[in-house]
């Protein structure tokens, strides 16, 4: 059976060296290349035809997320692996809508990692132990939120942080930009929140925001 081939992404060179010795030994994988950036990235598989891309989220020029969703689009026989250091629920729905067979925390075993790519290069799902409990936990509070009498105006831990963002004056792109989501995506959060609010214009919404507290560092 031919080795699975493996291209490497994350901006930090250490990193990339780490995942190379922790999988060299391996006769079943072949490390074919690696890339620094995001739109890098996309040159690489388009020039290399890897298996499995090993990715971070926080890339330059693109993000993670959206080198997924262009890899999905474009190159839909690769498969995406994530490594990153986030353990934030919202990183894992975004990345799994992109197209992402798989994501893994930075402190991941040989292990485990090397389970996880024989998975995703199989067209299996992988999420490390953490990241499940994580999803589950937030599965069971958006339940309890469901339950609750309260729960339209109930906003999501995405929905303060882009709440939190408004108020210090970012526009879309900027919030877009620091917390790795598409602007269309900070768009539909800030729909949502006017909704649930019951506040129909911007000025309003930075009014709110900054009176409840979400102004602050």
């Amino acid at each position: 059976m031919p080795a699975i081939r493996i291209l490497l992404a994350d901006d930090h060179e250490l990193i990339r060296t780490g995942i190379r010795n922790l999988l060299g030994a391996n006769k079943d994988f072949s490390i074919v290349g690696e890339s620094g950036d995001g739109e890098e990235t996309i040159r690489r598989v388009r020039e290399l035809k890897p298996d499995v891309v090993v990715i971070d989220i926080s890339m330059p020029k693109m993000s993670g997320i959206e080198v997924t969703k262009h890899l999905r689009e474009k190159f839909p026989s690769v498969k995406v692996l994530v490594l990153t250091m986030h353990e934030n629920v919202e990183y894992v729905y975004q990345i799994y809508k992109a197209g992402a067979g798989g994501y893994l925390l930075k402190n991941a075993g040989r292990e485990e990692i090397t389970s996880a790519i024989y998975a995703v290069a199989r067209g299996e799902k992988f999420f490390s132990p953490k990241v499940s409990e994580l999803m589950i936990s937030e599965y069971m509070q958006q339940a309890e939120r469901r339950d609750s009498p309260s729960s339209d105006s109930t906003l999501t831990k995405r929905e303060e942080e882009v709440l939190r963002l408004i108020a210090k004056g970012l526009s879309n792109q900027k919030i877009s930009t620091q917390l790795f989501i598409s602007p269309r995506t900070v768009d539909t959060h800030r729909t949502n929140i006017m909704q649930k609010l019951d506040i129909h214009d911007a000025g309003n919404l930075v009014r709110y925001a900054l009176e409840h507290g979400f102004g602050g560092k």
